[in-house]
């Protein structure tokens, strides 16, 4: 249908033969597979610990119950990001307290307002580094110092990412990946906890599965007959099978961000100077990941009608996010607060998402370019 897809899957004959051997093992459940994973992971990222899960809103759940997150407390968190963020704070007990982004340049959220929205209730802040672009995290830290709390870094679009030479997922107390299908790095499902406290790494490998003190592996190599149950844990485990295949991703997963951001500079470049539209994120003197491709459209463009040209035109698009606080379910469960986040609500109803992906290539992006640039042409009158 799409003669320009919003991402396409980066699968080869790499990762079905990891994963063929995989199946061919015997072993499928999570075992050596997944602790070569973690081990990898967490030398590209820079931590001492990686611990592989099911999803990355299981690792961001597992992050928030480790940290002490339940009911009564409150965590700052965006409202411009996928709605598992603010789920795993709910799934805890605890109350989610939306802080506005930082303008319609930098849609990360906003460090004034994290400090704003700090109460004698609140237990930790959770940053999503939106697109890839990390967030500001020092004065973040600062503040999160200041008061005792703990910080998630929500990293399911920054594999990679680094802020002042450290990789996103190193500078808070967790950091929380995604290998969901539309990510620089696929398991088609699955996710990453990484960490610099082994405590925490501890908890984490507790919880993951049932809260367990022997793991099937463990029994299998006959180095435990039984186990106790410790704790209240869940069965977030990760199999062999997307172990296998996020090893291989991972191993390319840098050349993959490198193409990303080079198209990425293309569609600057191609899109700078049209009037109706700007490129975010321009100044920031940090290395994304590229994971998407957003756009902030002027005051008065028709974003569904600019949607419908581009789907005329056999170009995906999306959205990025609708706020979370404006969901039915979180209006009925935290009350209306329509005009709290203003840039927030003013950045959602005029950002789109443009395709971007590793195999996209240059013909691609003028052909994007061109589409739209036809498109706001005729709004002006121009020919």
């Amino acid at each position: 249908m799409w003669k320009v897809p919003l991402f396409n899957t980066s699968f080869d004959t790499d990762d079905e033969l990891a994963m063929l051997e995989a199946i061919r093992s015997g072993w499928v459940t999570m075992g050596e597979r997944t602790l070569e994973f973690e081990d990898a992971f967490a030398r590209f990222i820079g931590a001492e610990h990686a611990i592989a899960v099911s999803s990355g809103t299981a690792a961001l759940h597992l992050a928030a119950i480790a940290l002490g997150v339940g009911p009564g407390d409150e965590v700052i968190c965006p409202s411009l990001t996928f709605v598992a963020g603010a789920n795993s704070i709910l799934y805890t007990g605890a109350t989610p307290v939306f802080a506005d982004i930082t303008g319609d340049e930098n849609f990360n959220v906003s460090p004034s307002d994290i400090e704003a929205k700090v109460t004698q209730r609140t237990k930790a802040i959770s940053v999503t580094h939106y697109a890839g672009y990390p967030c500001d995290m020092e004065p973040i830290l600062r503040t999160a110092e200041k008061h005792g709390l703990s910080v998630i870094e929500d990293c399911a679009h920054a594999p990679g990412a680094d802020y002042k030479g450290q990789r996103c997922g190193t500078m808070g107390d967790v950091g929380c990946f995604s290998f969901f299908s539309n990510k620089n790095m696929t398991t088609a499902e699955g996710g990453m906890l990484t960490t610099n406290n082994e405590a925490l790494a501890k908890k984490f490998r507790l919880l993951r599965s049932h809260g367990m003190t022997a793991q099937t592996l463990v029994r299998h190599r006959g180095h435990a007959f039984s186990y106790d149950v410790v704790d209240l844990g869940f069965n977030y485990r990760i199999d062999e099978i997307r172990s296998a295949i996020g090893i291989v991703q991972l191993g390319r997963l840098e050349e993959a961000n490198k193409k990303r951001a080079a198209l990425a500079g293309l569609y600057a470049e191609r899109l700078s100077g049209l009037e109706g539209l700007t490129v975010p994120f321009g100044s920031t003197p940090h290395r994304s990941a590229h994971h998407i491709l957003p756009v902030l459209l002027g005051t008065g463009v028709d974003r569904s009608a600019l949607m419908e040209h581009l789907k005329g035109s056999g170009i995906q698009s999306s959205i990025h996010y609708p706020p979370i606080h404006r969901f039915k379910y979180y209006r009925s469960k935290l009350g209306d607060s329509t005009g709290a986040l203003p840039v927030t609500e003013d950045v959602a109803e005029r950002e789109l998402t443009l395709p971007l992906y590793p195999t996209m290539g240059e013909a691609a992006v003028n052909y994007v370019c061109q589409s739209i640039a036809g498109f706001l042409d005729r709004r002006t009158g121009k020919k």
